[in-house]
């Protein structure tokens, strides 16, 4: 099964980057944070990275950690905003 994740800056943001996963090929990268059944909470601390528990959980589960440059490659650049986060 295709499942993978990547660290994307949030829409509009400030460059900081959240968690982002792609469950099937050719579709958009989307917010852990649309995905109740894979997400875990973040963990309480100033600061921290968004979805990073999340990450930990599904890196366990076998899942693939995609760098960002090559997320944007062969038109999977686009993304799904979301305002769950």
């Amino acid at each position: 099964m295709h499942r993978q994740m990547c660290w994307l800056p949030k829409s509009g943001g400030d460059g900081e980057k959240i968690l982002f996963l792609q469950t099937e090929p050719g579709q958009p990268w989307r917010p852990y944070t649309a995905f109740g059944h894979f997400a875990v909470p973040d963990y309480p601390i100033p600061g921290g990275s968004k979805g990073w528990a999340t990450y930990q959980k599904l890196l366990k589960a076998g899942w693939t950690l995609v760098p960002s440059a090559r997320a944007n490659e062969f038109g999977n650049s686009s993304y799904v905003e979301s305002r769950n986060f």
